[in-house]
């Protein structure tokens, strides 16, 4: 999946605005506009789409967890090195935010017709080098995504 495409499909899935987005990308310490943010929403053949990077999505997610669990108070973090998002990377911010268990993630994928096992998702968390670590697909992650949209958004399923 493209980062375009989560950022999308998450924005979408929790009912996020254009002003919620712009808040959750200043709580994260990024600033971008009305207009960054609808480049970042197009699709790739659309006049003005702008590829969403790395750097960005994880801000957003960042700024997403502090949106929904508050900003950390505590230690201020040092800045990281560029280093790849991965799936499981995402799966995880979008868990904290969240405050998921096991089970609600579980129900998610359930929503979306995508049964998981608990091993299969607890090798998803796991560290990468870890024997039982398992990298998260796309399908997987869309399948996420898609669960989070019937039960944060479809109003057919309640």
């Amino acid at each position: 999946m493209t980062n375009n495409d989560v950022f999308r499909r998450l924005r979408y899935a929790m009912n996020m605005g254009t002003q919620t987005v712009v808040e959750v990308f200043r709580l994260s310490g990024m600033k971008m506009g009305q207009a960054d943010i609808t480049s970042l929403v197009k699709k790739e053949d659309e006049a003005g789409y702008k590829e969403c990077s790395d750097e960005v999505l994880e801000a957003f997610l960042d700024g997403f967890i502090a949106l929904k669990r508050g900003k950390r108070e505590s230690e201020p973090e040092a800045k990281k090195d560029a280093v790849q998002l991965t799936n499981n990377d995402i799966l995880k911010k979008i868990r904290i935010a969240l405050a998921l268990k096991e089970d609600e993630m579980l129900a998610l994928f359930k929503l979306a017709h995508f049964p998981v096992s608990k091993s299969e998702l607890s090798a998803v968390f796991r560290a990468q080098g870890q024997e039982n670590y398992k990298p998260c697909g796309d399908q997987m992650l869309r399948n996420f995504l898609k669960g989070l949209t019937v039960k944060y958004r479809d109003t057919s399923a309640k």
